[in-house]
């Protein structure tokens, strides 16, 4: 497997200072948080990708989520939404990514109204970013979500719903589904061929912390021996310290 972290730990800092940090560790890649000072545009790609290129790293993007929503019912608010997707993609080509992980959309007052509709617009949503995905040759892994009310996605049931007729693939996020039912093997075994990249953390099976490795509730000796091997493996830290928490603990699995 290939092992890297995201600039998740270092968001307070600019983009070029997170990833000055980040290629000190023995790391594969680094997952690029696409938002806020880590945001990625026409006009500064190119000198992140030569920099990472110079320590021989690789790039997976992580699309932007915050306030983004693809499945709204209003369209004034969904298109804009999907254009900021769209952009990732381009960029990401661009930069030769090994592919872009995306948020499922959530629920909202309106579309607890019409369940109807929302599945409709949500699929529809899906299938747009598909085809451009294979337009541009990217792949895209979407991402199961923790426990909380207003979230899609959660388990391998629905997530194989959301994909079903698309290439899209899947986002494993180990810690995200910890909150859910913990039913890792379940997730794997339903999924296994479409996991791309896996995201690690820990916490107490109720709250989506982002603990370190080993701080939480997960098992992880059972866990590591189950997970795809062939994928990538990305740390998703809060903090640079608990970044190398993790790496240590999980050097000491594998």
């Amino acid at each position: 497997m290939k092992i890297g972290a995201s600039t998740l730990c270092l968001l307070d800092k600019s983009l070029g200072v997170a990833l000055n940090k980040l290629v000190r560790y023995k790391l594969d890649f680094v997952e690029i948080l696409n938002e806020g000072y880590h945001s990625l545009n026409k006009y500064n790609y190119h000198l992140h990708l030569g920099f990472l290129e110079s320590y021989g790293l690789k790039n997976i993007i992580h699309a932007p989520f915050s306030d983004v929503n693809i499945a709204s019912l209003n369209e004034r608010l969904r298109r804009p939404m999907l254009q900021l997707i769209f952009n990732t993609l381009e960029i990401a080509q661009k930069m030769g990514s090994l592919l872009v992980v995306v948020h499922p959309g959530h629920f909202s007052p309106l579309s607890k109204r019409f369940p109807r509709t929302y599945e409709k617009v949500h699929k529809r949503s899906l299938e747009e970013i598909d085809r451009v995905a294979q337009k541009l040759d990217i792949k895209v892994g979407l991402e199961n979500m923790p426990a909380f009310p207003i979230l899609d996605g959660l388990t391998p049931e629905r997530l194989y719903e959301l994909i079903d007729g698309t290439e899209l693939y899947i986002t494993f996020d180990v810690g995200h589904l910890n909150t859910v039912n913990s039913e890792f093997e379940e997730f794997i075994d339903l999924l296994g061929d479409r996991i791309i990249h896996v995201h690690l953390h820990d916490n107490d099976g109720k709250n989506d912390n982002h603990l370190p490795l080993g701080e939480g509730s997960i098992d992880w000796n059972a866990l590591i021996r189950n997970l795809p091997k062939n994928v990538t493996w990305g740390i998703e830290m809060e903090s640079l310290r608990d970044l190398e928490k993790s790496l240590k603990y999980l050097q000491s699995l594998v």
